[in-house]
């Protein structure tokens, strides 16, 4: 389908990237205090646990998000997301033990195992297909923007008043998400009331096999941010870097810039082209972040991955979303997460228990990921099997 001009910034797009945008600060403003509050709580070796507990529920409760999107709606769904963060910021202070914070993290992972299936649906659903590239683009920006301030905040608010003050301010950011939430129209047009028979699950429910593939590259290419998430805030301090959260700032900050022009990318010259630009671009960062021997040597290589992820995510998600079936985004969206989860989870593991507090492994750790990212643009490039229908043409 040849790419043309319709409107999509509207109210309802609006809402949903404001809504993101604040849903994202919420649970990525703790990510660079929580390796040091961990440590002061005794549980320094439990450092690679952070993310991977908080990726594991949010992979396992795809299949769920994803099913109840195309049940019961985008909307709901979505709050359901954002509620998870409002408990989990009130949590945090009261439960300040070892196996309470690690608890508190595998049910934190709902959050993210919601809130962002029903949301790529809800696009999906309100944007033409031949711009799905640009619009996740925009969106993607939005919710960038709250990971890129939320660290910064998060360390700020640490700093000057408490720990404490970090988690309740999380909350009230993921509250100010279900506020605007409650603005928003439901799309689906065939809903269904809420019923727990709803939360039984077969096999054919719980992966959308038309997007496999695409769920394989997912797979391989986050596993360095679960390694980035886990390490690079050591990795900074031990270069000199004062702001824990100044890495996140810097590649956040690039991914946005690219964002403006990635997604219109994709519509125009193609998914597969633009996939597999970024998953090298992406390899040649991850080199460069190892190599790092200075703190303005490692903020390039943050600029440079972010450029990298901001080309590739949008362009990922509206592959996947081209290949899915109308009836099944849904669950197509949800395939993708849980691929994306076990990355991102599996990364964060691999590189907690090759570190445990020894900064000369932190290199060796980037160089491997970056050989896994490699093999996923091999995938793409030689092993993947591409559908006619699939081909290099966008929404085709």
């Amino acid at each position: 389908m040849p790419y043309q001009r319709h409107p999509i910034y509207n109210l309802q797009f609006g809402l949903l990237c404001m809504s993101s945008f604040l849903f994202s600060a919420s649970f990525n403003m703790l990510i660079p205090e929580l390796p040091a509050y961990l440590a002061s709580l005794g549980g320094a070796e439990y450092k690679g646990y952070i993310i991977a507990l908080f990726t594991l529920t949010a992979g396992i409760s795809r299949p769920f998000s994803g099913k109840l999107t195309d049940k019961i709606g985008r909307v709901p769904v979505m709050a359901v997301g954002s509620l998870v963060c409002v408990i989990c910021g009130l949590l945090y202070p009261l439960l300040t033990s070892i196996a309470g914070f690690l608890w508190l993290r595998l049910f934190h992972g709902f959050s993210t195992g919601f809130k962002p299936t029903a949301t790529a649906a809800y696009v999906a659903d309100i944007v033409p297909g031949n711009r799905w590239g640009e619009a996740m683009g925009i969106h993607g920006l939005c919710f960038s923007t709250g990971l890129a301030i939320g660290p910064a905040i998060g360390s700020e608010l640490s700093g000057r008043f408490s720990i404490n003050a970090l988690f309740y301010c999380s909350s009230l950011f993921a509250l100010l998400s279900i506020v605007i939430l409650m603005n928003m129209k439901e799309t689906l047009v065939k809903k269904e009331r809420f019923k727990l028979s709803l939360l039984k699950i077969n096999s054919r429910e719980i992966i959308e096999k038309r997007v496999i593939g695409g769920a394989f590259i997912t797979f391989l290419s986050y596993l360095s941010y679960g390694a980035i998430l886990t390490v690079v805030s050591d990795w900074g301090t031990h270069l000199g870097v004062a702001n824990k959260g100044l890495f996140y700032m810097v590649f956040t900050v690039s991914s946005l810039i690219i964002r403006f022009a990635s997604g219109k990318m994709s519509d125009r010259l193609g998914r597969v082209s633009i996939i597999k630009f970024s998953l090298l671009l992406l390899v040649v960062a991850l080199v460069l972040i190892g190599s790092a021997n200075s703190p303005l040597f490692l903020m390039c290589a943050a600029g440079l991955y972010g450029i990298a992820t901001g080309m590739l995510s949008p362009a990922l998600t509206a592959f996947i979303i081209d290949m899915s079936h109308p009836d099944h985004r849904g669950k197509a969206v949800a395939t993708m997460y849980i691929a994306l989860e076990a990355g991102i989870g599996l990364g964060a593991f691999f590189a907690g228990a090759l570190y445990i507090s020894d900064v000369k492994m932190i290199p060796p750790t980037f160089y491997i990921v970056a050989v896994l990212t490699f093999f996923a643009f091999i995938y793409l490039q030689f092993i993947f099997k591409r559908k006619a229908k699939f081909n290099e043409s966008p929404n085709t």
